[in-house]
């Protein structure tokens, strides 16, 4: 840590700014913007590698002493465990939905047939496509508010009639306004940890954010993330889950689509967080291995499916 006090580092990015300056207050650090390669590129996510892009540099940067925590959106980290970083603290978790953007107030059931829909998402396209086969989804990346633009813009190469984006950075920004329909997770789960923040410290230097960490949020986000790490999926393919924790149970479920929407495989579980030593972990694992048991590799390019 330097003589000044605690750097936070963060990506430049609206939403990334927006969501480490409530971090770095509570913490009484320095904001230091490092620029990522998901950042630079307008390719989409996919392309790109998907899950990890925008973490390298920020966990470059802690690596090299230059900040002394970084903040992560949860979703974005890969699920592997980074040798000499560690996750200090998850605080608590916001809204995990998704929402619908679109133009004249309309709906996904409302949408007229043919609408053109953005995502950058493999798990938004497919759910999509499941639910209207006849939209017409646009890969679509870039901040926020250049998304929003285009709903309803004049350009016709460039309008779209919705966009669909989380709730939680919508709120963060203070963009709640734009939504038209919230998209609720028993038919439309989420990314895994989507709306979990994730502050990662060098192994040694946890106590730097540790007070920040709200436990259940943690525990949930871990199990939806052990769905992923089991599958060995990222985020260009299309899986989604969903965890919360009610009366010392924690629920947990998980989805795995066709990538053209066509089919999904789903599995839930549930158990009591006191009767296991590694609740996340023996909760993901069912889910898990019950989705691949039922074939979800021959639907996504799932690696874990060959393990």
């Amino acid at each position: 840590m330097s003589a000044g006090g605690i750097r936070l580092g963060t990506r430049g990015s609206a939403l990334a700014l927006a969501q480490s300056q409530a971090i770095a207050e509570k913490l009484g650090a320095e904001v230091v913007v490092i620029e990522s390669e998901g950042d630079r590129s307008t390719e989409s996510l996919a392309t790109l590698g998907g899950t990890g892009i925008f973490a390298t540099a920020l966990r470059a940067a802690l690596r090299d002493n230059e900040v002394d925590v970084v903040v992560h959106s949860f979703k974005d980290l890969p699920t592997a465990p980074e040798p000499g970083l560690a996750i200090a603290a998850v605080p608590a978790r916001a809204d995990a939905r998704d929402a619908l953007c679109a133009r004249d107030d309309l709906t996904l059931d409302t949408l007229p047939p043919g609408a053109r829909v953005g995502t950058g998402s493999p798990r938004r396209r497919a759910q999509l496509l499941a639910r209207r086969p006849d939209l017409e989804v646009v890969d679509l990346r870039g901040n926020v508010d250049t998304r929003l633009a285009r709903v309803g813009a004049d350009d016709p190469d460039r309008a779209l009639d919705a966009v669909v984006l989380a709730v939680a950075g919508l709120d963060r920004l203070g963009r709640l306004e734009a939504i038209t329909q919230f998209l609720e997770l028993a038919w439309w789960p989420t990314a895994p940890a989507q709306g979990a923040l994730a502050i990662e410290t060098r192994a040694g230097d946890t106590r730097l954010a540790a007070k920040l960490d709200h436990g259940p949020s943690r525990l949930a986000a871990e199990a939806e993330r052990g769905v992923l790490a089991r599958l060995e999926a990222g985020c260009s393919a299309p899986v989604a889950a969903s965890a919360f924790l009610e009366d010392g149970m924690m629920f947990l479920s998980g989805r795995v689509y066709a990538p053209d929407g066509s089919e999904r495989i789903t599995a839930s579980h549930a158990l009591y967080v006191s009767d296991s030593t590694d609740p996340a972990g023996e909760l993901s694992s069912r889910v898990a291995d019950e989705l691949l048991a039922n074939g979800a590799a021959n639907l996504a390019p799932l690696a874990g499916g060959s393990s």
